[in-house]
């Protein structure tokens, strides 16, 4: 029996898809690919990097990390207890056979003091990757633009391998990239807020703005914002608060690895177009004993 084809989308279908741009309908996630993560020469398959602070104790982190899938912690060094005993610091409490560290310069208030941190990262880790940390506000903790702009420059010269946490600022994002950073990581909302993508039309206009990975960092509370940062067109997450801080953290942390693997499968499948109307899922046309609707 034949059928009709839906019809055309209607003007009013049209200017709603177009409002609704910024929440995910213009990346293209066929160009987005659907490879590894990749960092300059680092690559990895999880999607999903995790923080080593707030945890009730090491072993605690050391099972969320477990949970979560990842391959990529930070860790800040200006934390990190180089006179703990033998077995009881926090990088004991690290699987280095399956997870890689990333050193962040956080607690840092100039490029300079960055700059230094990183240094010292890459001779104590052994690491040329650095998540550079340029605090412009001790309340907020926003990051300092200038400053971050200022050490990143200073720290892709000497070859390190860059990944900034930086304002959710689609100018700021395309200058980091400019000048070589591996990675941009806009904040989605205040470190530690839990309230998740405040912007998120802006974290989609920086997507399409910038070709290298944008890891969406700091502020997402939930499984559910990750999935929306992904479904944006997120390369990855950071994490660290919301899982240390939930109830029930190791399952909080297999959660958020359910979630970056739904965000970004969503992602890749693409989503149908918001519509202001209806749209009848079976065809209205040849079915029998039909007759058209009164009102139409």
């Amino acid at each position: 029996m034949p059928t009709s084809a839906s019809p055309p989308p209607s003007h009013d279908d049209i200017a709603l898809d177009d409002t609704l741009a910024g929440l995910g309908d213009p990346i293209d996630a066929d160009a987005a690919g659907q490879g590894p993560l990749r960092f300059g020469e680092h690559v990895f398959e999880s999607r999903l990097l995790v923080g080593t602070g707030k945890y009730p104790d090491y072993s605690v982190m050391r099972e969320c990390h477990e949970a979560s899938g990842t391959q990529l912690v930070t860790v800040a060094l200006r934390r990190v207890d180089l006179n703990a005993p033998a077995g009881q610091g926090v990088l004991d409490f690290i699987n280095r056979a399956a997870i890689r560290l990333l050193p962040n310069t956080a607690g840092c208030y100039t490029p300079e003091d960055a700059v230094l941190t990183a240094r010292l990262g890459r001779e104590l880790l052994n690491t040329d990757l650095v998540k550079l940390e340029v605090i412009g506000c001790p309340r907020t903790l926003w990051p300092d633009a200038e400053g971050t702009l200022e050490a990143a420059r200073i720290l892709v010269r000497e070859g390190f391998t860059v990944l900034p946490y930086c304002p959710d600022d689609p100018v700021v994002c395309q200058r980091l990239e400019d000048l070589g950073c591996a990675a941009v990581m806009p904040l989605a909302s205040p470190i530690g807020s839990g309230l998740g993508l405040m912007a998120p039309s802006t974290l989609a206009l920086i997507r399409e703005l910038v070709s290298c990975p944008m890891i969406v960092d700091a502020g997402l509370g939930s499984p559910a914002d990750v999935v929306q940062a992904f479904e944006l067109g997120a390369d990855g997450v950071l994490l660290n608060t919301a899982i240390a801080g939930a109830r029930h953290p190791v399952r909080m942390a297999r959660a958020m690895r359910l979630a970056t693997e739904a965000g970004r499968e969503s992602f890749l499948a693409g989503r149908i177009p918001r519509r202001r109307h209806a749209t009848a899922s079976s065809p209205e046309q040849g079915i029998m004993g039909s007759a058209p609707h009164p009102l139409r």
